[in-house]
């Protein structure tokens, strides 16, 4: 790809060439100029996504907003926090670690890549992580920026970054393992502190029904914990596996399993985001209460959807958004509960297609939600 500029009038464009193919931008600021290119190129956006961004650009006037837009791209710090929050949501602290980059500095470019629309933040506790934006549709910039993301995340991420990140992830799924174990025996009653099962369980059951899926389905619950609805699902299926990577809440499972004499019922003892694991191929997957337990909660769906028949379902039960920080400590919890959209862009990029949710408010100021999704064919 080819880039010439010229100069027309008061305008500045610039013709980006590929074999046949012109894409021309046109605006009145050299400096943006200069700053679009260095986009184009750190992002190292490929021809094809260019003129595919650039037909749809819908250039603002505000010549401020356009420089916040390609100025956000056109630094290879700011590539590499966009690069990490592809795979799911940090502190400040967890960013400054993963980067090896001064708190101060890095602050100065999650602030302008949080002007420019592409990273939100939410509070934690006593603690703000951050994410990637979602997209807009009606954002006059969202071709460039999907181009730009899609770029990116096509880029191998750097190896030191990759060991720090993979050790992250890793001191999350320990602290929930340490929970498990020295709580396994008391963890419903400290659940219930947060919601009962019965509070929500007929609705759950109700839909799983509602799903019309034959008796000899195959279906997965990922986290069974001590394996209430793992026995209610191998009433009703042939063939039900549950997954877990707690030794000490699997056995607890067994037990309920054993006790209620079902003998189709398969354990297996490991992290459902391995590739063995993932290659199953069943009608439906459920996990209740389960996300805000897990280091990385984005990365389970699609784990999830390699997991799926085509048209195969995905249940997810889960408390929303909330601020009650004492369930870290009292339930395991890593997460603080999720909001709706969250788990919908979620679904959606790992080929999940969002069919319903439900909100149920309890008397104690939480709420659960219970979204299915959806594999294609």
């Amino acid at each position: 790809m080819k880039g010439f500029i010229k100069s027309i009038s008061n305008n500045i464009d610039i013709d980006l060439i590929s074999g046949s193919t012109v894409a021309t931008l046109r605006c009145n600021s050299p400096k943006l100029i200069r700053v679009f290119l260095m986009s184009l190129n750190n992002a190292q956006i490929s021809p094809d996504e260019t003129f595919k961004a650039m037909g749809s650009l819908r250039l603002n006037p505000s010549l401020e907003q356009q420089n916040v837009v390609f100025r956000a791209f056109a630094d290879s710090v700011r590539t590499s926090i966009l690069r990490v929050l592809e795979s799911g949501s940090f502190g400040v602290l967890e960013l400054s670690r993963l980067l090896d980059i001064r708190q101060s500095a890095l602050s100065h470019h999650l602030k302008t890549l949080a002007v420019a629309g592409l990273v939100a933040k939410r509070r934690e506790g006593n603690s703000i992580f951050y994410r990637r934006a979602f997209l807009r549709e009606d954002d006059p910039y969202v071709e460039f920026k999907r181009a730009a993301f899609n770029c990116i995340d096509s880029l191998q991420m750097d190896e030191a970054h990759r060991g720090r990140l993979d050790v992250l992830e890793h001191e999350r799924s320990e602290l929930s393992l340490n929970f498990f174990k020295k709580n396994a025996e008391k963890f419903a009653k400290n659940q219930e502190l947060i919601v009962e099962r019965s509070q929500y369980s007929p609705i759950l059951e109700e839909l799983i029904s509602s799903l019309n899926l034959p008796s000899d389905s195959t279906v997965v619950e990922i986290g069974p914990g001590e394996g209430f609805l793992l026995v209610k699902l191998a009433q009703v299926f042939n063939q039900v596996i549950g997954i877990d990577n707690s030794a000490e809440m699997l056995s607890k499972a067994k037990e309920s399993v054993s006790d209620a004499n079902l003998d189709n019922v398969a354990f297996i003892h490991g992290d459902a985001n391995q590739q063995s694991i993932s290659r199953a191929k069943v009608n439906l997957v459920v996990m209740d209460m389960v996300l805000h337990h897990l280091p990385s909660p984005a990365n389970i769906f699609g784990s999830v959807a390699d997991m799926l028949n085509p048209l195969g379902y995905f249940l997810a039960v889960d408390l929303a958004q909330h601020d009650q920080g004492w369930v870290c400590k009292s339930c395991g919890d890593l997460w603080l509960g999720f909001d709706e959209v969250e788990l919908e862009n979620w679904a959606v990029l790992a080929g999940l297609e969002p069919l319903q949710s439900v909100n149920l408010a309890l008397k104690n100021g939480f709420q659960v939600q219970i979204s299915l999704f959806r594999l294609g064919l």
